[in-house]
């Protein structure tokens, strides 16, 4: 994953684009009949049941809109919360909190969304020792705050994107004319140019994990599409050259299945692409 100060600024990417996109030249709404001296208060209430997650990243967007916003938080990221409970209240200026209102709901559904969804994924794999990784299969401009809500919902990062971390897939290794040419020219480019990143292959079947491990630095051999059967065989001819992720498919019906098998990881897109907003508000009072 990348460095905390990169996600940081990651972050404030966001909040700004979406500042940018979403006030534009003015909130005309507010400005129109709100007076530039008003103050107030609001409540983020919570309307459903899950993980609550993006207290932390709220913060930042109000701080982002107006410095002077006051925020009193009741509950923290990674919290059971249930319909009814209040996770902060935030005061000052009303214009300040009706310009950062939408963001803060944005991000903070989408965000326990993910953290609930992760969470019970986790839950499912308890005892087995196998982890949950999220994927790049997330929304355009908002990756990092989907990937923090995977992390409060108690599931692990993948790579953040194409330049910390190589993953040689079927079509890699398809245009690189093999598996055992693509991991040489990978580890030779890592080495001209200075750069060290763990490498993860991709396995179609038996016979590429076999060759996969015939040949030397390798951080991990994900196994996709792969059945029960041709996992546990997979990770038995493993062993200890390396870690082992599964994934392709892989839901809540099977996910425990596949962690008996002995994998290391599942990696899931579902954590990011399939899931339905948790329902919050932000309510003046």
């Amino acid at each position: 994953m990348i460095s905390e100060t990169q996600f940081q600024h990651e972050l404030q990417l966001i909040i700004a684009n979406a500042i940018r996109e979403d006030v534009g030249p003015g909130d005309y709404s507010s400005l129109a009949c709100i007076p530039a001296s008003a103050t107030g208060r609001a409540k983020l209430l919570v309307k459903d049941n899950g993980i609550l997650a993006g207290v932390t990243f709220a913060q930042q967007v109000f701080n982002y809109v107006d410095p002077q916003l006051q925020i009193e938080v009741f509950i923290h990221d990674g919290t059971p919360v249930t319909h009814g409970d209040v996770a902060f209240h935030v005061s000052g200026s009303s214009q300040s909190i009706l310009k950062a209102e939408r963001l803060v709901l944005n991000a903070m559904q989408r965000m326990s969304a993910i953290a609930t969804k992760t969470a019970s994924y986790v839950k499912l794999l308890e005892g087995t020792g196998t982890k949950v990784l999220d994927t790049r299969k997330t929304t355009p401009g908002i990756r990092a705050i989907e990937k923090w809500a995977v992390k409060i919902g108690g599931g692990e990062n993948h790579r953040f994107a194409l330049y910390d971390m190589v993953m040689l897939k079927d079509n890699h290794i398809d245009f690189a004319g093999g598996i055992t040419p693509a991991i040489q020219k990978t580890q030779e480019y890592l080495k001209a140019n200075n750069l060290d990143l763990k490498i993860i292959v991709e396995a179609r079947d038996l016979e590429e994990v076999r060759e996969i491990i015939s040949n030397p630095g390798v951080y991990r051999i994900l196994l996709d599409n792969f059945d029960y059967d041709q996992t546990r065989e997979a990770v038995a001819l493993i062993g200890d050259y390396c870690q082992t992720e599964s994934s392709g498919g892989i839901n809540e019906q099977t996910m425990r299945h596949y962690a008996e098998c002995g994998v290391d990881y599942i990696s899931s897109g579902a954590l990011t692409h399939s899931i339905y907003n948790m329902d919050l508000s932000l309510k003046a009072f």
